[in-house]
């Protein structure tokens, strides 16, 4: 049994060590924000945060990932409060949104390590693949999310989402809390 901290919750996959992370998330944690887009590592679509780095979550395997921390883009923020998140929505950086959760894994990344990045910065780590093109709104919206964090600029609020965590969790239980069985979390009443 593979044993790590899925946003900041302790799982264990009973699946074979060798599967990728991004089928265990998906699949088994049905954290489907994490998106398969190639499966060789090069359009960034399954990018996650594990232990401080964007890494291509159909890359690693959950046998590698023993005891490590990962982060997806469903626990970057519930109410979608997070600068980047902010931010893309007032530049309106989404087109068709496929590739959007992997590069804002990637962004939130370089936002920790410098919240003032350059466009060399911005380019060596955002290396992903976007078939609609967003790449000249992208820098701009990183940057937008940056003077956010640095408390020079606040924009308008992006709509919350239309579930509560809590409708959430009992309609996706690896949502809900450790040790509580789905069914004794309650059904959901939307579809």
């Amino acid at each position: 049994m593979t044993k790590f901290t899925v946003n900041d919750r302790p799982v264990q996959y009973r699946m074979d060590p060798e599967t990728p992370l991004l089928w265990a998330l998906r699949d088994a944690s049905n954290l489907t924000g994490t998106k398969y887009g190639c499966g060789t590592g090069d359009c960034g679509a399954c990018t996650v945060d594990i232990d401080g780095e964007a890494v291509r979550s159909c890359q690693v395997t959950i046998g590698k990932t023993e005891g490590r921390f990962v982060t997806t883009i469903e626990a970057l923020s519930p109410d979608r409060g997070h600068p980047l998140q902010q931010a893309f929505a007032a530049d309106n950086v989404s087109q068709c949104g496929y590739c959007i959760p992997g590069i804002i894994m990637a962004a939130s990344v370089l936002l920790r390590r410098t919240n003032d990045p350059s466009d060399a910065d911005i380019d060596g780590a955002i290396t992903n693949i976007c078939r609609c093109g967003i790449y000249p709104r992208l820098r701009g919206a990183i940057r937008r999310a940056g003077r956010i964090m640095r408390g020079e600029e606040q924009v308008a609020a992006a709509p919350p989402p239309g579930v509560t965590p809590e409708d959430a969790a009992r309609t996706v239980p690896a949502l809900g809390r450790p040790g509580v069985q789905p069914e004794r979390q309650g059904r959901s009443t939307f579809r």
